[in-house]
């Protein structure tokens, strides 16, 4: 069966967008790898930003989808959040356009981008909740406030992504992520 002209549109653009950015990649362009007429582009798309967006769309998705099937994969609320952090450290490496929309900012007066980047900071606040919540009633964890514990860790991996993601090997961000996972579970102060 011959693939739906939308579908190739977003392939092609989602390619484009990951190598020159939104603002780079013209629909001309789209147009032009994809075989198609700009018309027909049009027929499905009223701009660039509304594949952009469709594209992200789906890249969040297959975001979550890896996330959660990785977390499923898991009994262990310790290995879950494990799973939960290399699943979403590995995915970022590969979407190029996910990750540059939740970081860029230049796309920041895109309404469809800033309302991403919150619905994906609760998303992953919700999901480490959970796990925690797991550990808790498992009394594996000992947490006093699951909500602020999650605040805090997504804020803190949000603040390794880049070098994680662009800087460091697959290698490299298992040892790390180990590493914090240990000061996290066990903590930094010395037992008696």
């Amino acid at each position: 069966m011959k693939e739906d002209k939308k579908e190739i549109i977003i392939k092609v653009s989602q390619k484009l967008f990951a190598r020159f950015g939104l603002l780079k990649t013209t629909v001309d362009e789209i147009a032009r790898l994809a075989r198609i007429g700009k018309g027909t582009i049009y027929h499905y798309f009223t701009s660039k930003e509304e594949i952009f967006a469709e594209v992200i769309d789906k890249e969040a998705q297959f975001l979550k989808d890896k996330i959660i099937n990785a977390i499923d994969g898991e009994t262990a609320p310790q290995r879950k959040l494990r799973a939960f952090i290399l699943t979403k450290m590995e995915c970022l490496k590969n979407l190029v356009n996910y990750y540059s929309a939740l970081k860029e900012e230049y796309l920041e007066h895109y309404s469809f981008i800033e309302k991403l980047r919150k619905n994906n900071f609760e998303e992953e606040i919700r999901i480490v909740m959970m796990i925690l919540q797991e550990g808790i009633n498992e009394a594996i964890f000992e947490v006093k406030n699951p909500r602020l514990t999650s605040l805090a860790i997504v804020t803190a991996l949000k603040g390794l992504e880049f070098s994680w993601t662009f800087e460091d090997s697959m290698i490299e961000i298992k040892k790390s992520v180990d590493n914090l996972l240990e000061v996290l579970l066990k903590g930094i102060e010395k037992r008696t």
